[in-house]
């Protein structure tokens, strides 16, 4: 079973994305900040990372630096899922190692494509 760590501060965003994953199968972690989800990560071992951007506390961008930074995660894929759709935001998000891009709104068949490109 494929477990992903959804990080999304917006309730009608995460039931979107919810829906969306596990109806193709994934199991979905949910938490609502960075600091939650750094503590699933000291916990469980998940296949991939869906990563809003603008979370309270640290910014996606941020985190998403950490987990690649660090030897326990680096290896585990980081899908940002975000309202920034700017070239630039695109472009900041893989300098921080993030493995793929998906702008709000969500278009369901190219968050699951980005899914499976990167999670094994």
């Amino acid at each position: 079973m494929t477990t992903l760590l959804l990080v999304e501060d917006s309730p009608t965003e995460a039931q979107i994305i919810t829906a969306c994953l596990e109806g193709e199968g994934y199991t979905l972690l949910k938490v609502t900040t960075a600091e939650a989800a750094k503590a699933i990560l000291a916990q469980k071992a998940v296949d991939g990372i869906v990563l809003d951007v603008v979370l309270p506390g640290q910014s996606g961008f941020g985190f998403c630096r950490e987990i690649k930074n660090d030897p326990q995660t680096e290896n585990i894929p980081v899908i940002i899922c975000s309202s920034k759709s700017e070239k630039m935001d695109k472009k900041w998000a893989t300098k921080q190692g993030a493995n793929d891009y998906v702008t709000k709104p969500i278009d369901q068949k190219e968050l699951i494509g980005a899914v499976r490109r990167w999670v094994k």
